[in-house]
């Protein structure tokens, strides 16, 4: 498919925490669950920086984001490009392990395949979705998004200009090519999600690197 996509952002925002009236009456909105977070040092979020630059990835470093409802990026990066050739569209807000788990399969498995698949490597990455304050669809539990944990895409640009939306497609050779890619993710990622996964994420993948029971991972 030709042509330049435009970005599906997520949308959900988690319920603020505290009190909202209602007929007179105050309600308190549910709390979030906060899923058990992983500590990272200075040091390690120096080395992180440090092997990024190394991909070639263009980025910067902002404020710390919070709020009252446990959404929490210490440490996020604005990320422009994943490496010296691989633009990410429009600019990311993650923490530093997505941006480097994301730069490098860019690099070494997502480009290969598109020259493998479709004869051309990879452009650059259109985006949907990264630090969002917000809990997973239908729960009360916080996404992955609300730490930049989390990285979603939308389409893929090669370089001959063809461009590659992540969504059901009866164009075979995008179909091979989206399905080997979606298989070679999972395990770099620990949740892959995509179209077919359910409505919610029909036209994008949802690619995070969530902590999980023996370091298993979460691919459907």
């Amino acid at each position: 498919m030709d042509g330049k996509p435009t970005p599906r952002p997520e949308t959900g925002k988690s319920p603020a925490e505290g009190t909202e009236e209602k007929d007179g009456k105050t309600d308190k909105q549910p709390k979030m669950e906060i899923p058990p977070r992983p500590v990272t040092s200075p040091a390690e979020e120096a080395a992180c920086r440090q092997r990024l630059g190394a991909l070639g990835a263009k980025f910067e470093e902002r404020p710390p984001l919070s709020d009252a409802t446990g959404c929490e990026l210490p440490q996020p990066l604005v990320v422009k490009a994943l490496s010296d050739t691989i633009d990410v569209q429009p600019e990311i807000v993650i923490n530093c392990a997505t941006a480097e788990a994301v730069a490098k399969f860019s690099t070494n498995v997502v480009s290969k395949l598109a020259e493998q698949e479709l004869g051309s490597g990879l452009k650059s990455i259109t985006q949907a979705s990264g630090y969002v304050c917000r809990p997973r669809n239908g729960t009360h539990k916080l996404s992955e998004h609300a730490f930049g944990n989390a990285f979603d895409i939308a389409a893929f640009t090669l370089l001959d200009g063809t461009v590659v939306e992540v969504t059901a497609t009866r164009n075979p050779k995008q179909s091979q090519f989206l399905s080997k890619l979606r298989t070679a993710a999972c395990g770099p990622f620990k949740t892959v999600l995509g179209p077919g996964s359910d409505a919610d994420h029909a036209t994008h993948f949802h690619l995070d690197l969530a902590k999980r029971r023996n370091g298993s991972t979460f691919c459907q």
